[in-house]
């Protein structure tokens, strides 16, 4: 990743630590879990085939959803971090990071492939390859854990569920049906949604194939899910949005695979007076993968790449990259 994002991400992760202390005795892969009440998986009325059926069933279940006006709808104002998960817990026996794949869970090649990343990640202390080191966007379902902030715009006919890195934005359209006019999968594919009551029941189809994260499995073209999102009070003042998913992919499971979700709000970044900003990546990405295995290309080393580029005219007053850290351009002068 970029200097820039590097330096974000420190101060980021640094606040999460001093909100949330337990995060690091919490299940691997969970984010920000010890956050509230242990997350408890409610798994679906009955196992279904598909993701149409399981979404149809609530939809009936709903009698066709809550219509909400812009004065009804839900509210999650604010800005949101992760506050754990528990997507871990249907492929690896404990204890964390030291347990083994759950066999049986996964297709034979998708399990096949798993335990390999996992081996990785058990001997060497991390995966040998990750995408998002060649700026693939995190796609979904990494979407739903990824330790950044959030954002949720609830209106009336469509939701907005935004992820700061990436950018990723969701967007959920109610009471519409699916809809693929260019006939392609895409990152964060197609996402249709009703409302009951004050939870938002979603089902997204057309992915491309991605990950839960970089020590989990793979995911394939035909994965699918169906979330319930909700948000819930618990005694002490917490408040957690949390979401009921079911995750189907015909390639990858041999049954669909339940897990909960939750976010919790970022009050440390809101008094600190955090905005959300863009993030840069293909241009400045300098991860690289050589020698089989990912590296990073740090400022000053051979083939870094600053996403400014350079400058034509170095002598201009504030040309210098950043006015804190005095950093120049190609070409440019130091600048005080």
């Amino acid at each position: 990743m970029s200097l820039s994002q590097s330096l974000r991400l420190v101060v980021v992760a640094a606040l999460a630590l001093v909100s949330a202390p337990s995060m690091l005795d919490a299940q691997p892969g969970a984010f920000g879990g010890g956050y509230g009440p242990p997350l408890v998986v409610v798994p679906p009325p009955r196992e279904f085939a598909t993701s149409d059926e399981h979404y149809k069933h609530l939809l009936a279940l709903a009698r066709g959803g809550t219509k909400h006006t812009l004065a009804s709808v839900p509210r999650w104002d604010g800005l949101w971090v992760t506050a754990g998960n528990t997507h871990m817990n249907s492929f690896i026996n404990p204890p964390g990071f030291k347990g083994s794949v759950r066999a049986g869970v996964l297709t034979a090649p998708y399990e096949k492939a798993y335990r390999e990343r996992w081996r990785q990640q058990q001997e060497l202390g991390e995966v040998q390859y990750d995408r998002l080191t060649h700026c693939e966007p995190p796609g979904y379902p990494r979407w739903l854990l990824e330790p950044y902030s959030h954002e949720f715009i609830n209106l009336p006919h469509e939701s907005y569920l935004i992820n700061d890195f990436g950018p990723g934005i969701r967007r959920v359209y109610i009471g519409q049906e699916h809809k693929n006019v260019y006939g392609t999968h895409s990152w964060y594919g197609d996402t249709i949604g009703f409302w009951n009551g004050s939870a938002l029941v979603t089902n997204t189809k057309y992915l491309l194939p991605a990950d839960f994260t970089r020590w989990s499995p793979m995911t394939s073209n035909q994965f699918e899910s169906v979330e319930t999102w909700q948000l819930k009070r618990y005694p002490g003042d917490v408040e957690r949005l949390e979401v009921q998913v079911t995750f189907y992919d015909r390639h990858a499971f041999v049954k669909p695979v339940n897990a909960v979700y939750a976010f919790r709000r970022a009050k440390e970044l809101e008094s600190a007076g955090h905005r959300v900003q863009h993030w840069e990546c293909e241009t400045s990405n300098n991860d690289v993968f050589e020698k089989g295995t990912t590296t990073s290309r740090l400022p000053g080393e051979a083939g870094f790449k600053d996403a400014r580029g350079t400058t034509l005219f170095p002598d201009l007053p504030g040309q210098s990259r950043d006015p804190i850290y005095n950093t120049t351009l190609p070409g440019g002068k130091e600048q005080k």
